[in-house]
Order: C-alpha cells, then sequence, then structure tokens
C-alpha cells in the first residue's frame, strides 16, 4: 500500500454522493519474478476500490443489453478467463467471430489487445464489448442510465472515484474500473515458475521438453516454439501469420486480422501470438478455434501449415518423434496454474 487519501465533502444540492466517505487506499502492482513491470498509467492507479468495483461490474451482466451475459461469460476464471468456445456466444446468441482470449496477465500486454491489436490500453479495451453488436449489444446512454439510478454502483464508484454526483458516472470511469480488476488477474506461480525460482524441479520428460521447446540441445529436434512463445508471458505479443489458412495472395484472407487493423496488405492474416499458459484450460485453440487439442496444434506444425507470402520463417516442417511430441507437451503442462 503506497498511501491513504482522504476526503470529506460537504455537502452541495446537486452532490448526492458527498455525504459518502472517499478513502483511497493505494494498491501495488504485481511484479513477478522476470517479469518487465506492469505499466500503470499514471490517471487510474491501482486502488482498493477501484480493483473492487471492476470486478463487480465484470460479473454482472448489467453490461449487456439484455441482461443475459457479464465480461465473465466469455472470461471464465475456471477457463483461465476463456470459455472453452471456437466463437464466443453474446447477446440473443449472436455467435462472435473469434475465439476469446485469456486475460491472465493482460496488465502486461504492451503492444495493444485483441486478436488483432485495435486498442493500445486495457481502459479502452473494456468499452469494445459492451457496444459489439456481436457480444453485449448494449448503448452505452443506456447502460449510464442503469448505474446511475443502481442501488449500489454510485456509492461504489464514489467510493473507488470521489465522484460527488450519480451522473458523473461515464464509461470512462467504467473502463477504469474494469481495467484495474484486470491487471490483477496474474500467472506466474505455475510448475515452470517454481522451477525457474530453483524452489523445485523438472522431471526427466518435463526437462527434456523444455530442452525441445527452447532449442537448447542439438541433442534434441528443433521446434521452433521459442521464436514466438518467450517466457515469461510465453508470446512476443507480436502479430504473426502461422500458417492456419491457404491463402494464394494476401487479399485472399476471409479475416484479414492485424490487416483490418493497419489497412496494411502485408499485416492480412496476422493474429496475435497468443500465450501458452494454461493450456489446459483454454482448449480449443488459435483465433479461429479450429483445433481441439494439443496435438492437432503439434499436427499443423509438424506439417509446415500453409505457404504464404506473410507467413513466418519459423513455422515450418518439424521432424518430431512421437517421444519428442510427448516430451514437448509435458514441458507445456508445468505452464498451468494448479488449481
Amino acid at each position: 500500500m503506497l498511501g491513504t487519501i482522504i476526503l470529506f465533502a460537504s455537502c452541495h444540492p446537486q452532490s448526492d454522493l458527498q455525504q459518502l466517505p472517499y478513502q483511497l487506499e493505494y494498491l501495488e502492482a504485481a511484479h513477478p519474478l522476470s517479469f518487465s513491470p506492469m505499466r500503470i498509467p499514471a490517471e487510474n492507479p491501482l486502488t482498493k476500490a477501484g480493483v473492487a468495483l471492476g470486478r463487480k461490474l465484470f460479473f454482472d451482466p448489467i453490461l449487456s443489453k439484455d441482461s443475459s451475459i457479464a465480461c465473465s461469460s466469455c472470461h471464465q476464471p475456471e477457463l483461465a478467463f476463456t470459455d472453452g468456445k471456437a466463437f464466443s456466444t453474446g447477446v440473443e446468441g449472436r455467435i462472435g467471430r473469434r475465439s476469446a482470449m485469456s486475460l491472465l496477465n493482460v496488465g502486461f500486454y504492451a503492444k495493444g489487445l485483441f486478436w488483432d491489436g485495435r486498442v493500445a490500453t486495457l481502459e479502452e479495451q473494456s468499452l469494445h464489448p459492451v457496444r459489439d453488436t456481436l457480444e453485449m449489444r448494449h448503448s452505452w446512454p443506456v447502460l449510464l442510465q442503469k448505474l446511475q439510478t443502481h442501488a449500489e454502483y454510485p456509492g461504489l464508484f464514489r467510493r473507488a472515484f470521489g465522484i460527488k454526483n450519480r451522473r458523473e458516472i461515464d464509461s470512462i470511469l467504467v473502463g477504469k474500473a474494469l481495467a484495474q480488476y484486470e491487471r490483477t488477474l496474474i500467472s506466474a506461480n505455475t510448475k515452470f515458475d517454481r522451477v525457474m525460482r530453483e524452489e523445485i524441479q523438472f522431471t526427466p520428460q518435463e526437462k527434456r521438453g523444455w530442452t525441445i521447446f527452447f532449442d537448447a540441445s542439438p541433442a534434441v529436434p528443433t521446434s521452433e516454439c521459442n521464436h514466438c512463445h518467450v517466457d515469461p508471458l510465453f508470446s512476443t505479443l507480436n502479430f504473426e501469420n502461422n500458417g492456419l489458412v491457404a491463402a494464394l495472395s494476401l487479399d485472399d484472407y476471409q479475416d484479414k486480422g492485424r490487416g483490418a487493423v493497419t489497412g496494411n496488405r502485408n499485416d492480412n492474416g496476422l493474429f496475435r501470438v497468443p500465450t501458452l499458459r494454461n493450456l489446459k484450460y483454454t482448449a480449443p485453440y488459435m483465433h479461429d478455434g479450429r483445433f481441439k487439442t494439443l496435438d492437432e496444434v503439434l499436427d499443423h506444425y509438424a506439417s509446415g501449415g500453409h505457404p504464404g507470402l506473410n507467413v513466418s520463417p519459423n513455422v515450418r516442417k518439424l521432424r518430431l518423434s512421437k517421444q519428442d511430441r510427448a516430451d514437448l507437451i509435458a514441458f507445456l503442462n508445468t505452464l498451468n496454474d494448479e488449481k
């Protein structure tokens, strides 16, 4: 805790919340060993009340048009904050375009968010699902009216942000609260992490899988995994084409991914490299959920994928034996959080 500020504001006819005390309790951002420091915007520090408000909003279906789904519907804690579907389901049974990404360690993402990197910050990212017609499909003016007239939310926003009147509740504060909560979702105590801290050791099979993953010895075959899945996040956070789709030209990708954001044809078919943490809970895999198992994922990479003008050079045919694959998966399982 960095400090405490207590303000008691005098009553004002237009300030229906000022009778409530405003007390900020700052929280330290998590900084696990080997992780780069989390970037916290100066205008949205982590506070006890802000995180609590963000958590309540995250699990509350009030954010959706018909109050049928919440953020947690597509980002379920027991599934490493994914939903176990190839394509997420929004209000009225509407089917989304991509698989829900895990939110674990999202506070450390410094190269944009979503599969296509369309937004730069968590504060902005939190606003998109509310108005997306395939997700929550809500109107911000209507939602804000619901929050402003709610029995609990005005007081919670007062405690988190010091507002004096319920009419000050706006989308910016909603985004800030959700961002604060999401920055607390950390995966940094898996078996891999404990091995790196020299608290425990890999089994011989996991150790050999580690060696294959990191191409750490000429005695094992090359896997190319570590070029895109760099620890501790197990992602470079870059955008790559991993040869999932057969495309004769850069214009043949039905889902253009990063290219739809940048307008650059060379970015068509590129998607964020996802984290490999908690793969046990995040199937199906890839942005379109096409692979149900890790064996299917390894089949794809062993085949070398589909050729394309901007396919990553690290995607090429692999020579992995049945034992190599078993050892590699054993290592990948050390990246799972235990429940």
